[in-house]
């Protein structure tokens, strides 16, 4: 072996052994937050971190690489601390919008126990737990009637974020406004567009008017405020309640059957146990194919070779590069499998760009 091999087989062995380490590690920061919960302490305990680090100063004996252990550890206490954090307050969960938006609904739904931020937008949520100020994301796939939702989708292209849950949540729009208002009062509707577009038949069966907005929490937010007898928002049956708005008409949506599907975005890949999942699990890929005739067909067909059964295949524009397309595809069947390391081998040597996106 040369000098660059012993040296990377070393840093292997380290690497292992450190892993161990911090996994025991974190077994102990349990039981410090365990304690925390049932004393009422503080998670941060600034005198505790800084005789922390004084005492492993020590501890280096090489000059050059003291200051870089210090701010190694600096970022383990700070790991730790979001580990009590979560273990004690519960799991972080960013969305996008305010309470009430379809979005928060299906964050409670999917984490009832958990701290619900909303977010200014679907980027700003995701970057949240890019970031750790989050520990996951509930952000829409795309709706029955009105689509995919494109941003969402470059994201998960551009972004480092993984998909490890899915869940379809029925959009159920009803019509409210201020108390004592009655349907024949109103004049002006407010919703975000897709939910105004949901209901146009509706809409356009009493005459009124519309007002878009960025969301349908806050067309319910904004029709409070206005506290006018002839204002009306579409929006979830339960921000009736929240926002203090009487329910004049609930389903009203043109198509039954309306429903969002929405994806939990994690920072760390689903990894399931190789024979448990079911043939009935889903998995999502994205890529982009090398400029040659036949390029995609071939991903494609490869896929379908493995027994994989392709449930959606969608283009998408490349912001960085004109005239040139991603694609997104979403499957059945078992990825966590022998079967699936073959398949991710074979599209890798043909594609591109290749992430497995997620396993749910």
């Amino acid at each position: 072996m040369s000098e660059l091999e012993l040296a990377r087989a070393e840093i292997t062995r380290i690497d292992e052994e450190m892993a161990r380490l911090f996994e025991q590690r974190m077994q102990a920061v349990s039981h410090v937050a365990d304690y925390k919960r049932a004393n009422g302490l503080p998670i941060r305990d600034t005198a505790r971190e800084e005789a922390l680090l004084a005492r492993c100063r020590g501890l280096i004996g090489d000059p050059d690489v003291e200051g870089l252990y210090v701010e190694f550890l600096r970022k383990v206490i700070d790991v730790s601390c979001q580990y009590q954090a979560r273990l004690i307050q519960g799991r972080s969960v960013a969305y996008s919008g305010v309470e009430g938006a379809y979005a928060h609904i299906a964050s409670r739904k999917l984490f009832p126990e958990s701290a619900c931020r909303g977010y200014a937008s679907f980027e700003a949520a995701y970057r949240a737990v890019e970031s750790g100020e989050c520990d996951c994301a509930v952000l829409p796939l795309e709706n029955s009637y009105a689509g995919e939702v494109g941003t969402v989708m470059d994201l998960l292209f551009t972004g480092s974020l993984f998909v490890n849950q899915v869940m379809d949540l029925p959009v159920l729009h009803g019509l409210m406004a201020c108390p004592g208002a009655k349907i024949e009062d109103i004049r002006t509707v407010y919703s975000h567009p897709q939910a105004l577009s949901q209901c146009a038949a509706f809409i356009r069966s009493h005459g009124w008017e519309t007002v878009e907005c960025a969301n349908t929490a806050l067309a319910a937010q904004q029709v409070r405020n206005l506290n006018d007898p002839s204002a009306a928002a579409i929006a979830s049956e339960e921000t009736a309640e929240l926002y203090g708005l009487s329910l004049l008409e609930s389903r009203i949506s043109d198509a039954a059957g309306n429903a969002t599907r929405f994806a939990v975005l994690s920072r760390t890949q689903n990894r399931p146990v190789r024979h448990g999942m079911k043939d009935t699990a889903g998995f999502i890929l994205v890529f982009t194919v090398q400029n040659k005739a036949g390029a995609l067909a071939q991903t494609l067909n490869i896929i379908g070779a493995h027994g994989y059964n392709m449930k959606a295949l969608r283009s998408r524009p490349m912001k960085d590069l004109q005239w040139n397309y991603y694609f997104y595809v979403e499957a059945e069947g078992n990825v966590a499998n022998e079967n699936g390391e073959m398949l991710m081998r074979e599209l890798g040597a043909l594609c591109a760009r290749l992430k497995l996106v997620g396993i749910y």
